[in-house]
């Protein structure tokens, strides 16, 4: 049933990050990475968003922000005697743990079209094949330029530069797959699509709300924020169909006192919503909110707020009113009495913050579900005051800040006017393809050059093998990265892979040592500085890559001085500053301690929509039918990975050893007449479509009836393309109808 008696962290973590600095870059590399890691001169941790405190302590990181420094920082290296050895069929059939284990990519590498091997190319004639092959496409929206979150601002600007010249808006990122619909559903409500609040709110906070998230394992240094937060007396709630070990308790590995005792309680409560049972559990508590109000009349919403700052109240009290409790507590799983009791906190608490992750976001319904979480902080006017506000909490980098940037494929116009007067061309005013419409254009012969700027498209998107046979329709297929992946093996007639620096590297470039900068969960803007030597000397940066793509994709074409760009990333910042608001005097505010905040009108109450006001919203409870036989299939991350890339097969937070399981209630397990530890193959169904994987194994866990929980990426074959969330196009990988048979193990 899992391993959630002991508390997270603890020595466990300080053994962890022991063991894979050990094993990566060896002691006095990774000690030396470890050492600058968050801190002020140092680089930013390559994993998740989370911010900085004001005050940094010596060891400013986290287990798994360790785990992707080592990963990044290993001494392994991958040279073009490996490819030699290794053909791109046989290394396919290698685990994906395998091939980020064999280390860093040292110089640029070639397929042929009649070849099954790399090989070396110099950076010069790696440039002229793409850029010819851009060259030679019949129309500029025949090429896909993909980003991952982890590009840092600078390169992220270059990139869109580049490819706004080249006549494209063909922008899809991994924002496409998790946090759009955040944006999309904010932006629609509060006129930003950013969370509200800073870390210095969670000192204030008087209940904090976590919501589809699991801070233990995908953002740790979260957990001492919410222990912070919960030793004071402030009530942590855990909205989730998986009880999350480190939200159980934690203990801190920094605190020697606390190694060896039972730790901190963080939450306070755990609501075990069936999957898919957001939006009705969020309108049950609100309607519960309002039967408070009917009952203290004037005591429990913020009359004044809903009144100055909102519209569309009227309609969404109705709506709540018309709303049964009985279709809410089927829909939720969650009991009224629970419900209720809940709403008795939010409504007592002067100060609410709701965090949010993936388990909110990934489904048809996505947008919903973050609205309704707007919703309830408006009714007592949880926004735009200390200690209040949303918090989606990102689980890249610079995913954030790749957008603010202007990596998306639906670019505002008043974007494109300031690049149109900075750079003197004229920028494609058409929308482009987000992730899902790029595979279909792939699919559809439509389009015919890949780029991806990091990342592992091929195993992150929906319906992997429909994804694979997209990319191989290609022409060429090229990716910047730091070590190999499965999508480098999933190649178009050509392929190229471009080594680029890792964000703990050192930058040196013409007028001398450089540094870029990130924006963090928090709309915070800060430097980040790599420190270690380069894994090889023919490692280029990725503003330099951009930019000698970009020489050799448009020529004489472009008036941009790519070069004096790539000297001084200075230059970069300076054509920032007057293209996108916010960034005013760039660089000397990215060199002060802790880098400056990025407006946010919604944390003044100044809500950039057409009415000026935040808006209530409504929204049908959503239905997952499901027939005899059938459970709503959610994907989720282990303890032992970060996003695609996977540390170790075991999930040491949940007890699980093998990544190739189905986390499944007891109950289920013994209705179907099925075995714990059972191979099973799974399939799902979307529509008139099936679709299915093969060899998984039946893991007893503390899950909500009729709902199951496989890993990411390994379950990906199962989520339909079409399959996506409204408005926001994220792909559902959070609410998949599926059924079993009984299967084999694998070969």
């Amino acid at each position: 049933m899992g391993k959630d008696n002991a508390p997270a962290g603890g020595l466990e973590a300080l053994r962890s990050t022991a063991l894979h600095t050990l094993r990566d870059p060896g002691l006095r590399r990774g000690i030396r990475a470890l050492s600058v890691l968050n801190q002020e001169r140092g680089f930013d941790c390559p994993g998740c968003a989370w911010p900085d405190p004001s005050e940094r302590s010596a060891a400013e990181f986290c287990e798994n922000g360790a785990k992707a420094v080592a990963h990044e920082a290993t001494t392994r290296k991958l040279t073009a005697q490996f490819f030699e050895r290794w053909p791109i069929s046989q290394l396919l059939e290698q685990s994906d743990l395998w091939l980020e284990r064999q280390g860093r990519l040292c110089e640029p590498l070639f397929k042929a079209a009649d070849s099954d091997h790399y090989a070396a190319i110099s950076w010069d004639a790696a440039f002229e094949r793409l850029g010819a092959s851009l060259q030679s496409l019949s129309s500029p929206n025949r090429a896909i330029f993909y980003t991952s979150g982890r590009t840092s601002n600078e390169a992220a600007f270059l990139y869109q530069l580049f490819v706004r010249e080249f006549g494209t808006n063909n922008l899809p990122d991994c924002s496409n797959m998790c946090h759009e619909s955040s944006g999309t559903g904010l932006s629609e409500v509060i006129g930003v699509g950013k969370g509200t609040v800073s870390l210095d709110d969670f000192d204030s906070a008087d209940v904090i709300l976590l919501l589809g998230q699991n801070p233990g394992s995908n953002h740790p240094r979260m957990l001492t924020t919410l222990e912070e937060a919960a030793k004071r007396g402030c009530e942590i709630i855990s909205i989730n169909p998986l009880k999350e070990r480190a939200l159980v308790r934690f203990a801190h590995p920094k605190n020697p006192r606390s190694w060896f005792g039972r730790g901190s309680e963080i939450c306070n409560r755990f609501l075990q919503v069936r999957i898919g049972g957001d939006v009705a559990l969020l309108q049950g508590i609100a309607k519960a909110v309002l039967e408070l109000e009917t009952r203290e009349p004037g005591r429990i919403l913020d009359w004044e707020f809903i009144r100055q700052h909102t519209d569309g109240f009227d309609a969404y009290r109705k709506h709540l009113e018309a709303t049964s409790w009985d279709s809410i507590t089927e829909t939720s799983g969650i009991a009224r009495e629970s419900i209720e009791a809940t709403a008795v906190v939010y409504a007592g608490a002067p100060r609410v913050i709701a965090c949010w992750a993936m388990g909110l976001t990934q489904h048809r319904h996505g947008v919903a579900n973050i609205q309704e979480i707007t919703n309830l902080l408006l009714l007592r006017g949880n926004l735009g005051r200390r200690g209040a506000g949303v918090c989606p909490v990102r689980g890249h980098s610079n995913v954030q800040g790749d957008r603010t940037m202007g990596i998306w494929e639906k670019p505002k116009p008043e974007f494109l006017d300031a690049l149109e007067r900075e750079f003197g061309f004229a920028a494609p005013r058409e929308n482009g393809h987000d992730t899902l419409a790029a595979i279909a254009a792939m699919q559809a012969g439509q389009a015919s050059v890949f780029l991806g700027m990091g990342g592992n498209f091929a195993a992150a998107t929906p319906d992997t093998p429909a994804t694979e046979a997209a990319l191989r329709r290609c022409t060429l297929t090229a990716h910047v990265a730091t070590k190999l992946n499965r999508s480098h093996l999933i190649t178009g007639t050509e392929a190229l892979l471009l080594p680029c620096l890792g964000r703990t590297e050192r930058d040196a470039q013409e007028t001398g040592q450089q540094f870029v900068s990130v924006e963090n969960s928090m709309s915070v803007v800060h430097r980040s500085e790599g420190a270690l030597e380069p894994a090889s000397p023919k490692l280029r940066s990725e503003p330099a890559i951009v930019a000698g793509i970009a020489k050799a994709a448009l020529g004489i074409r472009s008036a941009i001085d790519w070069d004096a760009l790539v000297a001084n990333y200075d230059g970069i910042r300076d054509h920032i500053e007057r293209v996108i608001p916010g960034f005013e005097d760039f660089n000397r505010r990215v060199r002060q301690p802790g880098g400056f905040t990025l407006p946010n009108g919604a944390r003044d109450r100044s809500f950039a929509t057409a009415s000026g006001r935040a808006h209530f919203t409504v929204h049908a409870l959503p239905r997952i039918e499901l027939n005899a036989g059938e459970y709503v299939m959610m994907t989720i991350r282990s303890h032992n990975q970060y996003n695609t890339t996977v540390y170790g097969e075991a999930d040491r937070y949940r007890g699980i050893s093998d990544r190739r399981a189905v986390l499944m209630n007891p109950l289920d397990i013994e209705s179907e007449g099925l075995q714990a530890q059972q191979w099973v193959d799974l399939t799902s169904r979307f529509e008139d479509e099936e679709r299915t994987v093969r060899s998984f194994r039946i893991e007893p866990y503390d899950v909500p009836r009729r709902c199951v929980a496989t890993y990411f990426p390994e379950a990906n074959a199962l989520v339909a393309a079409g399959s996506f969330a409204q408005k926001s196009r994220t792909p559902a990988y959070k609410s998949v109808v599926v059924r079993f048979a009984a299967g084999a193990a694998p070969r």
